[in-house]
């Protein structure tokens, strides 16, 4: 593994972790030319999901473009990376375990939507205004009267 400050390739490896469902390894790092410690990833390369855009288009599927979503929609809250981290594994490993490898938009979004209603409501709303392309205060109205509802 190359040193991101350095690019010695020469590293050791600090500590190594599984995560829950022993899909992803970490693994803290430390370059033996500088000194620097560094954290690496490793996941199970699995076939490429493509997503099927509302307006019929097809793209591969695009963690870090979920991940971004999510970000932005959690900005300025008491919402940690790793949380956001989390949410974009559990959406992706379910990705994975559909028997299909073409997957609709609009079911991405509904479990973003599912999740950030449960973790956060100003979240929620942020997400759900750009995914269902609310136009005017009625349809932020409506959201709002639904979510005070419980619905």
């Amino acid at each position: 593994m190359k040193c991101p400050y350095c690019s010695s390739i020469e590293t050791r490896v600090l500590d190594k972790r599984e995560t829950t469902d022993q899909q992803i390894t970490r693994r803290r790092r430390e370059c033996l030319r500088c000194g620097k410690r560094f954290t690496t990833y490793e996941r199970i390369e699995m076939p490429d999901i493509v997503v099927i855009k509302k307006d019929k288009r097809r793209e591969h599927f695009n963690r870090e473009k979920l991940k971004t979503g999510i970000v932005k929609a959690c900005s300025k809250r008491p919402i940690s990376m790793d949380t956001i981290e989390n949410i974009v594994d559990d959406i992706e490993r379910k990705l994975r375990q559909y028997r299909k490898n073409e997957i609709k938009s609009s079911l991405i979004g509904e479990m973003v939507i599912k999740k950030l209603r449960s973790l956060d409501k100003v979240a929620y709303i942020r997400f759900a205004s750009v995914y269902r392309d609310f136009d005017d205060i009625s349809s932020f109205e409506k959201e709002l009267n639904n979510l005070k509802g419980g619905k």
